[in-house]
């Protein structure tokens, strides 16, 4: 018995990726941005607050970038263009 891979489980499997690699990231940015913000408010506890709404910021930035990484595999896990329509 062989195994056939289809256009369509390519396309599932590219949509793991993307979303699984995009979590990945975002999860390694945050962290490395959390642990620089804590690292900046010990040496300097007067600019606490203006570190964190930069913090703040950048964290929804990274997870927008992940959020739209997830929409385009949504958009092609349910209308995939690349796959010719079933008769």
């Amino acid at each position: 018995m062989e195994l056939h891979m289809t256009d369509l489980s390519f396309v599932a499997l590219a949509c793991g990726l993307i979303i699984g690699l995009g979590a990945i990231g975002a999860c390694i940015g945050i962290a490395i941005m959390g642990g620089k913000y804590l690292e900046a408010s010990a040496r300097q506890p007067e600019l606490m607050n203006t570190l964190q709404t930069k913090m703040f910021l950048l964290a929804g930035l990274i997870d927008a970038a992940f959020l739209i990484g997830v929409g385009i595999a949504m958009l092609f896990a349910y209308t995939n263009p690349f796959v010719a329509p079933v008769v």
